[in-house]
């Protein structure tokens, strides 16, 4: 078994360590990837805290980009030498999920134990099926996309959950149709790309709210109109002022629990909450119902941007290359694998767009 590098949780809230490991070879459907970049979500984060449980020793990281170097029986449409962006979302093809176009919900177990571990056999978790905080990874053939090799390596690996996420949100989920007004709660990178979702799927207003002065200005760069500052009383009125009406969409991307309660405030009638952002297990917000019903308002969760990664992510990388979707200026920093740890508090401090560890 070949040795990698990978930064190690061995314990929920406390710092990565960087240890060799073994990584077995890939397995019938499985494809080896060397890693050249590898983006920090706040989802690894979250995990490594703790907030959602799971089990340790694991290797967290999802938003992956590298050149697939071995492959396993059966493998199809990629080979060895092929650039691909590295995705979390492992879909057996065959579930009512899957079979119903939703591969980012897929129902079925993954039989395969984790390819990673320690060199005295101490299993390792291959958290979010991908492991990525490493130099290589194996996964399921479904979790990769070929993506051209004229992309810088960093921007390929956002594509692997950020921009997806935020932009199907809007797309995909909230259905967003041109001339609709949508309010976007969060500026961070995904927030960034559900503004970019509603400017490319033609919205009349894109309303960003969020804490920060700074974050707003970036929203504008992204695409938003207008920008509330979500530490005010009553944030929503300004919104509604700012679209003359209320928000045909609101795509909520923190995981924060007033903002959640905030959210149908912002919504006129007939409108629609998209839930993106996780708050930790045991949150609870609060509803009245009868708004929503007497104004035909619904809620529905978003995972992953409910996308088909082998139809939505080279339509997007499209769009890049035409230069009609910003991702080079949604990296704020770039670091080493043994830097990881100041990586992960430079996006908590909740200045960073994305950092990105590259290989």
């Amino acid at each position: 078994m070949p040795a990698i590098k990978a930064a190690v949780c061995t314990t929920h809230n406390a710092p990565l360590e960087i240890e060799t490991l073994e990584l077995r070879a890939p397995e019938a459907g499985e494809v080896e990837v060397t890693l050249e970049a590898v983006a920090i979500c706040h989802s690894d984060i979250h995990f490594a805290e703790g907030a959602w449980g799971g089990d340790l020793p694991a290797v967290f990281g999802h938003e992956a980009a590298g050149r697939i170097t071995a492959v396993g029986d059966g493998v199809t449409g990629v080979m060895p030498g092929n650039r691909v962006v590295v995705t979390l979302i492992r879909a057996c093809g065959t579930c009512r999920n899957c079979a119903s176009g939703r591969p980012t919900i897929c129902d079925t177990p993954n039989p395969a134990p984790s390819p990673l571990r320690r060199s005295d056999g101490t299993p390792v978790v291959q958290a979010m099926n991908c492991g990525a905080f490493a130099q290589r990874v194996v996964v399921d053939q479904s979790q990769v996309v070929p993506l051209p090799d004229d992309m810088p390596a960093e921007s390929v690996a956002l594509m692997a959950c950020g921009v997806i996420t935020g932009i199907g949100a809007v797309v995909n989920a909230a259905k967003l149709r041109a001339g609709e007004d949508v309010v976007v709660i969060g500026a961070g990178g995904v927030g960034l790309n559900a503004i970019q979702g509603a400017r490319i799927a033609g919205a009349r207003r894109i309303v960003a709210v969020d804490m920060s002065e700074e974050k707003l200005e970036i929203a504008r760069d992204f695409g938003a109109t207008d920008g509330v500052l979500g530490s005010g009383k009553a944030p929503w009125r300004q919104a509604l002022k700012a679209m003359g009406r209320g928000a045909d969409a609101v795509i909520v991307t923190v995981g924060a629990v007033p903002a959640y309660n905030d959210a149908p405030r912002y919504l006129g009638w007939g409108g629609r909450m998209v839930m993106v952002g996780m708050p930790h297990s045991g949150a609870m917000a609060e509803y009245e119902p009868v708004v929503l019903a007497y104004m035909a308002q619904g809620m529905t969760g978003s995972k992953m941007g409910d996308v088909v990664i082998r139809r939505d992510i080279p339509w997007m990388a499209d769009l890049y290359r035409q230069g009609r979707l910003k991702l080079d200026e949604l990296v704020s920093g770039r670091w080493t694998l043994d830097q990881i740890n100041e990586a992960i508090a430079d996006t908590k401090s909740g200045g960073a767009k994305r950092n990105v560890i590259l290989f």
